[in-house]
């Protein structure tokens, strides 16, 4: 496939989009509290969901004639993914070579961290809140904490690194247990990012005055640990304010993504498990390239799509205006 010479995915605001985040299904095999429902949800149907073969068409179209150079792999639960090796194999197989990186939560992550490695993942990011065992049931409403930590280990053994984790704290459950969660990563060459909670529930219970903030995340961190601010970081489009702990060199990050959003300076665009385009996490719209695509849409037709989709981004994802509405999907249907 021949690469383009046109225009990559910039917005009316001077920003472009190089860093795709793909969902490969809405699916997922906990049930945060904070995310969905302990019944689950109404998961999408296997004709709406993008083949394999599409992803990896859509994704070819973003790194050959778009501009895209990095690719993170989401959900839902990415793992849950049947063809998931196969086409992280194909996507590291592009020229120009994408960096591909995946966030899961790490159950199924022990069985399949050689293969992806393999195939040529370069890293993940394993989302876990909590070391304690009964706070990790309350919050996912399953038993499965061993899981996830025989994931992180199999995946620093595979070479998945820097092995990241994310974790988001709630007020008056797990957030005594953020010392504990840093101390874990820290003996264990894990990279921990603190990630403030965002209004993507599927109830729809999000509530601003409750949320826990970058500055009491700080906070609570500085009462047992020597914070510094990584002067040597370059953050640039990076979400997480990152600081040395006890000087270094091991770090901490922590994502303000409500108090101090970082929207002038974002590089991502999104593609849902279904094929549609979210210019922002926070979008309340979306343009479909699924249907161009089924239609016999050329690559050349398909990278245009693109760029009109990135066209109607706006400036900042506005959580803290008063008309500010959720987006009408949950994160697990959006990817993250």
């Amino acid at each position: 496939m021949q690469a383009a010479t046109h225009t990559g995915l910039a917005d009316r605001y001077g920003r472009t989009a190089t860093d795709l985040r793909v969902s490969l299904t809405d699916r997922c095999n906990l049930r945060c509290t904070y995310c969905m429902p302990e019944e689950g949800l109404d998961w999408l149907a296997k004709p709406e969901l993008l083949t394999d073969d599409e992803v990896v068409r859509l994704v070819s179209v973003a790194v050959t004639h778009l501009g895209v150079h990095e690719i993170r792999f989401t959900g839902g639960e990415p793992l849950l993914r049947r063809g998931l090796v196969d086409i992280v194999a194909r996507t590291t197989q592009l020229t120009p070579r994408p960096e591909v990186s995946l966030t899961t939560n790490g159950i199924g992550l022990a069985r399949q961290a050689v293969a992806l490695k393999a195939a040529g993942l370069d890293r993940v990011n394993v989302s876990l809140d909590t070391v304690d065992q009964e706070m990790f049931k309350k919050l996912t409403r399953r038993d499965r904490l061993q899981d996830v930590i025989a994931g992180l280990e199999a995946a620093h053994d595979a070479g998945l690194t820097p092995v990241k984790v994310n974790a988001v704290l709630m007020r008056g459950v797990n957030d005594s247990n953020a010392p504990q969660l840093l101390e874990f990563c820290l003996e264990r060459g894990y990279e921990l990012r603190f990630i403030e909670q965002m209004p993507l529930d599927a109830q729809h219970g999000w509530d601003r005055s409750t949320m826990i903030t970058a500055d009491e995340i700080l906070g609570m961190l500085t009462e047992r640990f020597h914070l510094t601010p990584d002067d040597a970081s370059k953050r640039g489009s990076a979400p997480a304010e990152s600081f040395l702990v006890d000087g270094g060199p091991q770090t901490v990050g922590i994502i303000a993504s409500v108090t101090r959003p970082f929207c002038g300076d974002c590089d991502r665009v999104r593609l849902t498990a279904d094929g549609q385009v979210r210019d922002c996490l926070f979008a309340r719209t979306e343009s479909d390239l699924r249907t161009a695509l089924r239609a016999g849409a050329d690559d050349a037709e398909l990278a245009d799509r693109w760029r009109r989709a990135m066209l109607n981004k706006l400036p900042g994802h506005g959580i803290n205006d008063p008309s500010f509405l959720q987006p009408s999907r949950p994160m697990s249907a959006i990817g993250g």
